[in-house]
């Protein structure tokens, strides 16, 4: 597969069918993530944030309020 070439296929695709696109491949990346290994620094990382969670357990943002914020902060950019 030359990924050049594929990717100028998928750049004549329309919003609608990239979207679908993505969706799909990141399906295939999620059914396949229990075969992938996470790095010594990953390890590490997410140790150190289970640990942050541990110690503040009410420090956490939802994701509506994450969603809402990454959406007024879109506005802000479009208007």
């Amino acid at each position: 597969m030359d990924f050049s070439t594929t990717l100028a296929q998928i750049k004549t695709l329309s919003l609608e069918e990239r979207i679908r696109l993505v969706q799909a491949i990141w399906d295939g990346i999620g059914a396949e993530s229990e075969q992938l290994e996470l790095t010594e620094a990953q390890k590490q990382q997410l140790a150190r944030r289970q640990a942050d969670h541990a110690a503040n357990p009410d420090a956490i943002i939802s994701w509506q309020e994450v969603k809402a914020q990454a959406l007024a902060r879109s506005d802000l950019i479009s208007s």
